[in-house]
This record gives C-alpha cells, structure tokens and sequence, in this order.
C-alpha cells in the first residue's frame, strides 16, 4: 500500500516524480501529490482519486524544481480527500509516510498544546511539526530527523524534504521497506525498486531502524543508534517493461496468461527433472526434525496455504496448523519446541505477516518463507528462503503469485514427506511428473478465456455468489470469490461443499449462481450430490470440471467451464486459471477498475 519516490536531480523532477507514482499505482492508492523545493518555499500538488487528478493539477500548475517528494496513499487515518493527501508540510519541512505512527494523537495533542496548527487529519503531520520543531529551535536537519525519529512508534517509511536545505533528501525505514538509488549525479528514493527501474538499477536496501541523509557531496546511511553505517550496493533487476500490458487490455489478464511461464519458472528452481527429485535451497536443519508445522498468511496467501495443509498433512504425514496472519499472536499460540513456521506473501512487507514472523521468531520457531520479492523484510529474516518467480504482479488482485505460491509449496509439501521417510522414491518421481505437467495443463486450461467471457454475463446480473469445492479445492472456491468480491465488488462466498446443508442452503434461489469447482477424482461424487441438493432448490449452477465430469453431472447446469483432465496434486494450479478468468470477465462486464480495485492495495504495511 502506499508509494514513495523522491528524487535529488541536476534537472527539474515533477515529471519523472510523477512517473515514478505511475509505476507505483499497482500497490493500490485514494489520492495522490508531490512537493519541491522552489526559490527558497516549498510548494506542493496534491489531488483525490487516480494519478490523472494530479496530472491535471500539474498541467494547470507546473511545478520547477530539482528536488522532491512524491507519494499514492492508500488512507489510513482521516478520508482521502486532497487536505488528507501527501506530501504534508510546515512552512519549513514536507514529508511523504508509508505505514503508521501509533502514537501520532498524543504527540499531536502535545504539538496543539504548543500552539501548533494541523491541516490534516492524518497521522504522518506528526512527523513534519516534530522536525520543523527541532530546526526553530537550532538544530540542523539530520539532528532534527534523528530526534523526531526518536519519538514516534510504528511501521514507517519517510521521505523528507527541508526548505532551507534545497540540496538534501533524507530517509528512514521501520517496518515499511525503502531503497536508496544511485543514478548519474542523482540519488533516489523509493518504496521498491520497481519505482526507480527507469531511473537506476543501483540500490541499497535500508535495514530496520536505518535512516539517510542525502547531498550533493554524497549519501550517508545511519543506523537506528545513529551509528554511521555502509549498505551493500545491488543491481535490483527490476525492468520497466514488466509494467507495460502489452496487448492485454489489463494487467490482471496479463497476469493471468502468464501463468504457465512463471510457473513452469518457479518449478525450475525446485524441480531436478532428470533426477526426477524435489530440491530446495539449503538449510541449516532437517525436516526431519520439524514435529508440527505453522502456516501464516493473509488473503490469497491464506488460500495458498490452506491448499498446503491438505497437501503436508497427506504427503508428509505432519501436523499443520493455519492461521490469519492478523490473528496469529492475539490468539497466544502454542507452538511446539523444534517446530517450524512457514510465511507465505506475495510482497514479503505484509506488517501482519511480518509481526507474525518476528514473534515466531522470539517463540524458538525455525523461519521458512514462500516470498516473491527475495530481497523484502520477510525474505531476509528467513532461515530458509522459498521465493517464487513470478515477476512483478501489478495488479492488486493476486493471481499468478498466488499459482507461484502453490508449485513452491506442493514442492515442499514432498521435499519435507521425503526427508521424514514417509514418501518413497517412487511416490518422489510421479510428484516431479506431475508438477512437471503443470504449466502445459494451465495452459490448456487458458484456452478456455473466450468461454468464459461469453458466460460472465449470467453471473455478473448477480448480488450474490456462492462457490463450492471439497478437499484442496476448497480454499479454491474460498479462492474464487475473494477474486469476484475484489474486483467485481459482487458480495461471493466460498464454502466446504459438505457445509452447504448446515446453513449456506438458506441462501440458494434462482437468483445465486453457485460456482461449484468439482476435478472428476475420489471427491467428485459426493461434490456432484452436493450439487444436486442446490439445484434441487432452484440454484443455477456453473460446474467447473474436466470431460469426465461433466459427462457424468453437467445436466441442469447453467453453463459448464471444461478443464483439461489432472492429477489432483496439481488440479489448485490448473483449476485457479477459470476462477480467476471468471472474476476478470465479470468485471469487465460490470466497468469497475480491475487493476486497481476500490479501497485495495497491493502490499498491506499497516496492522
């Protein structure tokens, strides 16, 4: 969530500043705005929505300038409204703020007290009168940073600029990721690297606690004691052209159709086809040695590790517990001595799933972590490091992360049942096999779009959804419409198939399309008799399974979705592509943002 780029440049910078928040808006955002520094004042552009607002501001206002500030935010404290909108500022300082300041209300009471004004209802004010504070009382910026930093709590980063410092750019990070860049006589900031890709591929990584000052003479990191300190210089690998749609009409479809590269990517890591074995990165214990295991994620991730317990526990024959990353440490966990925690994200910054990490941690857990971006908070805490390669995901609504996510973990589910002996050599090579086959079968499964598009209509006229799976396609149907709800704005639930007559039953009428994802396999009986018992009272139903199934159960169907015919290790992988086809298309048909759903953001860093 939220977006951060700053630039200290030889030529003027609201143009590359505001391209900077362009390659920024997959992270979701409400409003939007930029600050330089002009003739000795700092001035400011800010607008409500989507970035062509501000374009429109600057276009009326242009704004000179070779240093500045810019910021998407993704509202937290006070509405989005343009007063709420970034960079906030004080005749002397501006800053732009991703994440939280919790104890931003007592220290604006103690700022009012002296007789300070807000113009914001925002929590990140806090930080521009706390600096500004310490520079009219005499202290240089980086003494007046420091000192504020002291003061607040949180998960923050920050950008800072100092009117009467107009050659000076200075950041800090707390649980909220920030690179510095290294350009040709410029230096940068930004929340990810893919902000700064057309300007450098030379990076640092801020660590927790760490801060810097940037000038003309050079950039200085500092870390959180205030100890001058060195950060590796990286060349990030991240490439402007991953943003581009081609000639996809969003970047979700995009997502979606590369599926099976990114996947067939992904396996290359953890696959030794030849050997026909599972390899992981190395590690410095055994799973073996792992009694229980703990899964914690958010959202889709959730999802993908919901598919991974039914997996671990049927392969490996080890204890799985599950958990809301947000849930996690208020429920005071029991976690077994030896035992291993298993975080899955797509960003590796998720502050719940993050705090979750570092209390697993503090709890003796060994730290394993299914991550796309290999360089983030989670990835680094690791002691064993799980990344997928999808490549940048744009769109707010995961889906090709969330297939990376479960050919790392159908992998692991096998690497640990090998390593505990309760998988056979035997068993090791059909795994391989069939994880093998993958890619082409999601690539088969893809080539069913343009009937998806021709049913989307029947369910986008609907309020209501509901969608069915047994076994791991459960948490597919959970999948499914958490995809619908996110970007078609259709209220969609997903249930156990078995459940429906405990209670769901209630909602079934002729107007609840019912989406029941049903692989032909040992579950597909008793998923068709829960089936039956909708369509027994009215529901109209839409049966997603392969030529087999719906020999035997497409009569009194709505509409039937064909997938190619898969073993059911790799039946989530291939049964994700229709699930997440039909949200695409129902959004279409309904006009809303698809990339960039209402009140969503990519990369949630606040509690």
């Amino acid at each position: 969530m939220c977006g951060i780029i700053g630039i200290l440049g030889r030529e003027e910078v609201s143009d590359r500043l505001l391209q900077g928040l362009r390659r920024l808006e997959y992270r979701g955002y409400d409003s939007a705005g930029l600050c330089t520094v002009i003739d000795g004042r700092l001035e400011r552009r800010r607008a409500e929505g989507k970035l062509d607002n501000l374009a429109r501001e600057l276009d009326a206002e242009p704004l000179p300038g070779v240093v500045g500030i810019a910021h998407t935010r993704w509202a937290t404290h006070g509405a989005p409204t343009r007063d709420n909108a970034h960079p906030h500022a004080t005749g002397e300082v501006a800053v732009v703020h991703n994440g939280i300041i919790e104890n931003f209300r007592p220290l604006r009471e103690e700022l009012i007290a002296e007789g300070r004004s807000f113009a914001s209802q925002t929590d990140t004010e806090v930080v521009a009168h706390l600096v500004s504070r310490e520079i009219e009382r005499g202290a240089d910026p980086k003494e007046a940073v420091s000192t504020a930093l002291k003061r607040i709590h949180g998960a923050f980063a920050l950008a800072i600029l100092v009117r009467s410092h107009p050659d000076m750019l200075i950041g800090a990070r707390l649980g909220s990721p920030l690179v510095v860049g290294y350009g040709d006589g410029e230096t940068y900031l930004g929340s990810d690297a893919l902000a700064l890709a057309p300007l450098t591929q030379k990076i640092s990584y801020l660590e927790e606690g760490d801060w810097v000052v940037i000038t003309r003479e050079g950039t200085q990191i500092y870390d959180k004691d205030d100890n001058p300190v060195e950060r590796p210089v990286t060349t990030s690998g991240a490439s402007a052209a991953a943003i581009e749609k081609g000639n996809h009409r969003h970047f979700m479809q995009k997502e979606i159709y590369e599926q099976p590269i990114v996947v067939a990517q992904t396996l290359k890591s953890y696959l030794r086809p030849l050997e026909q074995k599972v390899a992981l990165p190395q590690m410095d214990f055994s799973f073996a040695d792992v009694p229980r295991i703990t899964i914690v994620a958010c959202g889709t991730s959730f999802y993908a590790g919901m598919v991974a317990k039914y997996w671990l526990e049927q392969f490996a024959r080890v204890p799985v517990e599950l958990d809301i990353a947000s849930e996690f440490r208020y429920r005071h966990p029991v976690l077994e001595k030896g035992g291993m925690a298993l975080f899955i994200s797509q960003s590796g910054e998720t502050a719940d799933t993050l705090a979750a990490l570092r209390h697993a941690r503090a709890e003796g857990q060994k730290i394993a972590v299914v991550v796309n971006v290999p360089t983030s908070s989670m990835a680094r805490e690791a002691d064993l490091l799980l990344p997928t390669h999808a490549g940048p995901e744009i769109g707010v609504a995961s889906t090709k992360a969330f297939t990376c996510q479960l050919a790392v973990l159908a992998a692991l589910a096998a690497k640990v049942a090998r390593d505990k002996g309760v998988m056979s050599e035997e068993e090791e090579r059909e795994i391989v096999e069939h994880l093998t086959e993958a890619p082409a079968c999601m690539n088969a499964a893809l080539a069913y779009d343009e009937e998806i598009e021709r049913m989307a209509p029947v369910v986008a006229a609907a309020r209501d959804v509901l969608y069915l799976g047994r076994g791991p396609d459960y948490p597919m149907a959970m999948e499914g419409a958490l995809k619908l709800k996110e970007i078609s704005y259709i209220h969609a639930e997903g249930y156990a198939a078995g459940e429906m007559k405990h209670g769901p039953i209630a909602l079934i009428d002729e107007h609840v399309p019912v989406i029941v994802i049903a692989p032909s396999g040992p579950l597909f009986e008793k998923t068709v008799s829960n089936m039956q018992e909708v369509q027994a009272r009215g529901g109209k139903v839409v049966l997603i399974s392969d030529a087999e199934g719906l020999a035997q159960a497409s009569e009194g169907t709505i509409a039937t979705i064909e997938m190619p015919k898969v073993h059911p290790l790799i039946a989530p992988l291939v049964y994700a592509v229709p699930v997440q086809l039909l949200a695409y298309h129902v959004a279409v048909v309904k006009g809303t943002d698809v990339d960039q759903p209402r009140n969503l953001a990519k990369s949630v860093t606040v509690e």
